[in-house]
């Protein structure tokens, strides 16, 4: 397993999630540090969250305005400063052509070197709009690649354009750390910006520490998030 204890440098980073809070939980510590270094990074959430809740009382309408807005306020918290809702409904994301098609449309207009996603492979992911971000954005960086696909693009002048490499979310078999112990405070801080899903939950401080900490075990360092890297060079 390769650690590192800061991400490498990279400068567009596109963060392709399912939900807000996805980032903050996968992947704050690790954009905090590259922030810090000169990322520039952009959030695509892909739904509202609108399902995400255990109040009966609470409709979908509110809780998409609700949700956005914590997403907002965490991403602010760690500094970034650009967000795309595509604003799906939770658990309605179909892994088609459509919604690939829309996601390497953002990739050639936002040219990342760095993607980070879900990883699509893990074994009993059970949540659909997961799987299918994970795999509409491996998908969607072999049509933004590619310039006979999507020719329309070329006409909106979005050429074609091809991401260095991806790290994919809380992977069975991860072969990438980061050590984030010195930004663990700073990722709660973006976290409890979340209140709609972490007020049903007690001690969630702890157990994102705790998560931290087994994502370090064997590493010389406190807390950790890891991730399986794909290098693009050469596919």
């Amino acid at each position: 397993m390769m650690s590192e204890k800061s991400p490498p440098d990279k400068k567009n980073v596109l963060v392709v999630m399912a939900h807000p809070d996805d980032a903050e939980l996968s992947s704050a510590g690790t954009l905090l540090k590259g922030i810090e270094q000169g990322w520039e990074v952009r959030y695509i959430v892909c739904t509202t969250g609108d399902k995400g809740t255990k109040d009966t009382s609470m409709s979908p309408f509110h809780l998409a305005e609700i949700r956005e807005k914590e997403q907002r306020e965490a991403a602010r918290v760690i500094g970034v400063k650009n967000i795309t809702f595509l604003r799906y409904a939770d658990g309605g994301l179909e892994h088609n052509a459509g919604f690939r098609n829309e996601i390497a449309l953002l990739i050639r207009k936002f040219q990342p070197e760095l993607i980070i996603t879900h990883d699509p492979w893990r074994p009993y992911q059970i949540h659909p709009d997961h799987r299918a971000v994970g795999f509409a954005t491996v998908d969607a960086v072999v049509v933004a690649r590619d310039h006979l696909f999507l020719p329309a693009l070329l006409e909106l002048e979005l050429p074609a354009y091809a991401p260095l490499e991806i790290y994919f979310t809380f992977p069975p078999t991860p072969d990438h750390v980061v050590d984030i112990t010195d930004v663990m405070d700073k990722k709660l801080e973006a976290l409890e910006k979340h209140q709609s899903q972490l007020e049903h939950i007690p001690k969630w401080r702890e157990g994102i520490k705790l998560m931290g900490s087994k994502l370090a075990e064997g590493e010389t360092f406190t807390y950790a998030e890891s991730f399986k890297r794909l290098p693009l060079t050469y596919q």
